[in-house]
């Protein structure tokens, strides 16, 4: 088969939710990825399944679901990175709400229909983000808020640390003239998050539901070089969202295993950061090295220490 757009069309209406779910080498974990969202009590949703120009068996896989179920839409096309994938997902999605799983994860029973209802409920709501399992236990979850400065959301949930896109959904309004960058690259989220917020005005937060993540030891954060991660930091230190102690240890620790990996010198500037704020003797004292030693002499010491 060519390389081409195409989809299976559905008939009818627009659906009140569309789910992205690039495919990329996923023959082995699609299915458990769709069967979790066809388990879900809420269906008012369409499934956009984008062949990513999979050389494996995930084509026909997509195939397959897509003539099992008319909620399902497939799309192939020629690779071009998940993000590229992304956008072609939403570009055909007629729902009126969007949601990103990657083809090795799932999501828990009884995941939509809350997240759906909590946006019904709450017209304000432009983006709504849930919690995040990871190998078995609880990653990160949200306490019910609605954050209508932004910054404050960014710095008190730590929100730099879980920019990822899956466990959210968003208005699809959103996305008019933003996109995900082309390319298999790290920090594609933590790029586009920061300007879909700041498009969105607010933010939500519920501890509703439960998105499940797979550790895959192939995937592009795991296998991220240091130049991957040089510009996963230039991509937060130009994100214009505020750096306090947190978010700047956060960086710090980034800065280090780039400069290890390259030599590169990057977080530069003055930062308002106070020591007894780090939470833990471990990042008080890394900050405490870093005022008295200052950037540079730090990430040599920790490349001394790395390379016993």
């Amino acid at each position: 088969m060519p390389f081409a757009h195409f989809f299976v069309p559905l008939a009818g209406k627009n659906m009140k939710l569309s789910i992205i779910i690039p495919v990329y080498n996923a023959e082995k974990t699609l299915d458990r990825c769709v069967e979790s969202i066809l388990s879900q009590e809420f269906c008012d949703y369409e499934i956009i399944l984008v062949d990513d120009g999979s050389p494996d068996r995930s084509p026909t896989i997509c195939d397959r679901w897509a003539e099992k179920d008319g909620r399902i839409r497939v799309i192939h096309k020629e690779n071009g990175g998940p993000g590229d994938a992304r956008n072609a997902g939403i570009n055909a999605a007629t729902g009126e709400w969007l949601s990103f799983i990657d083809c090795d994860d799932a999501i828990e029973p009884d995941t939509l229909l809350p997240l759906i209802k909590t946006v019904d409920e709450k017209p304000e709501i432009k983006i709504l983000e849930y919690p995040v399992r990871v190998k078995g236990r609880w990653d990160f979850v949200p306490c019910e808020n609605f954050f209508g400065n932004i910054s404050t959301y960014w710095t008190t949930t730590h929100a730099y640390e879980h920019t990822f896109s899956c466990n959210k959904i968003f208005l699809k309004e959103l996305f008019n003239d933003l996109s995900f960058p082309k390319g298999r690259m790290v920090g594609e989220d933590a790029w586009l998050f920061p300007q879909l917020l700041r498009r969105a005005g607010s933010v939500a937060t519920t501890c509703k539901g439960c998105y499940i993540y797979y550790d895959n030891p192939e995937s592009i954060s795991s296998t991220a070089d240091g130049n991957q991660l040089a510009r996963l930091l230039e991509i937060h230190l130009s994100d214009g969202m505020p750096i306090d102690t947190s978010y700047f240890l956060y960086l710090l620790n980034i800065q280090l295993d780039v400069f290890r990996m390259t030599g590169k010198l990057l977080l530069d500037g003055k930062y308002h950061t106070r020591i007894n704020e780090a939470k833990g003797v471990t990042a008080k004292l890394k900050l405490l090295t870093y005022k008295i030693l200052g950037l540079k002499n730090l990430c040599k010491l920790h490349k001394i220490a790395k390379s016993h």
